[in-house]
């Protein structure tokens, strides 16, 4: 009997107290059983406007307090000072996991990403933020999804995370729409 099970997938917090309590509050409501953060937690990076109550020490331990339901793969932004201050790992440039029967290949985007893709076999799922672009989408014989930026999206796009639910990724927004949806 296999075990189907939700999980939450977060890009880009940037440093944003307010969108790290928003995140939680969903994940808290969603009955998801683990965050898989796909890095640039507490820095807002050279190339962003300052987010919403850019307050990384907020940030730091409001994670802090989940640090038990949280997967982590290192963004652009990371150092190893975050590292220094986050309770969970954070420095590894991508996760293989294996979540309710599939295969993801969990990174932030700055080094594998579509254009770039790391070993993918058909049916595999690279999941990646990076771009503050949300995507979901069959991608040759594999898919391609990007729950988007939590708190700093682009291209018109609201502030957005994904839900997996047994086979189904959907991307949604902090009023609980869903923006876009997939399933493998």
């Amino acid at each position: 009997m296999e075990v189907k099970m939700k999980y939450m997938f977060a890009s880009d917090i940037h440093g944003s107290a307010w969108y790290c309590r928003k995140l939680l509050e969903e994940y808290g409501r969603s009955g998801a059983d683990r965050l898989i953060l796909l890095g640039d937690l507490l820095y807002h990076g050279p190339r962003n406007d300052l987010p919403k109550e850019y307050a990384p020490k907020e940030v730091i331990a409001l994670l802090n307090g989940m640090k038990n339901e949280i997967y982590a793969v290192r963004g652009n932004c990371e150092a190893e000072v975050d590292q220094m201050v986050l309770e969970f790992p954070i420095m590894a440039d991508y996760g293989v996991l294996v979540l309710n029967g599939l295969t993801f290949y969990a990174t932030h985007g700055h080094i594998y990403h579509p254009d770039h893709l790391p070993p993918m076999k058909k049916g595999d799922i690279l999941v990646y933020g990076h771009t503050h672009l949300l995507r979901a989408e069959i991608f040759e014989d594999y898919y391609v999804v990007n729950p988007g930026s939590v708190s700093i999206p682009k291209g018109g796009n609201p502030a957005t995370y994904g839900i997996l639910d047994g086979k189904t990724f959907k991307i949604q927004d902090f009023e609980g729409a869903v923006v876009k949806e997939l399933t493998f």
